[in-house]
């Protein structure tokens, strides 16, 4: 399977107006993002979705793979909500690979407060789908 970026993911895609346009950045095999989540998003009043954030965790950790050379998709993720988030608040991804299994990949991400509170944290198994060189931008 061939997997194309058309810039319109809704996490991180800059064409897709109703998207959340997050930018990650790739250092040392690991990835970051430093963004907040508009009251569009919301569950209840004054808490962003918890689906919106579980999304986010997925998309570090998808988006680390294929900034690093590979075409993965995810096959199963386990997300922990710890704490819950407010709209506008500056929240902090991560996300690292901590296995490399042949087609499988594990990986890990969080999302923190600025303040270093956990929000979330997700382990996720990913599903090489081809290999291809790292690019400039893959990573952006």
């Amino acid at each position: 399977m061939n997997l194309i970026d058309n810039k319109r993911c809704f996490v991180c895609g800059k064409e897709n107006e109703s998207g959340l346009k997050i930018d990650f950045f790739i250092e040392n095999r690991r990835i970051r993002a430093e963004f907040s989540i508009d009251n569009r998003f919301q569950g209840f009043s004054g808490i962003v979705h918890g689906g919106i954030i579980s999304t986010i965790l997925d998309e570090a950790m998808v988006k680390l793979a294929f900034g690093l050379g590979f075409s993965a998709v995810t096959a199963n993720l386990n997300v922990n909500l710890r704490k819950p988030a407010k709209p506008n608040e500056k929240l902090i991804a991560t996300g690292e690979i901590i296995g490399d299994f042949g087609r499988k990949i594990k990986a890990k991400s969080s999302i923190t407060k600025e303040d270093g509170a956990l929000v979330a944290e997700a382990e996720g198994l990913l599903v090489k789908c081809q290999k291809f060189p790292p690019t400039e931008t893959n990573v952006s």
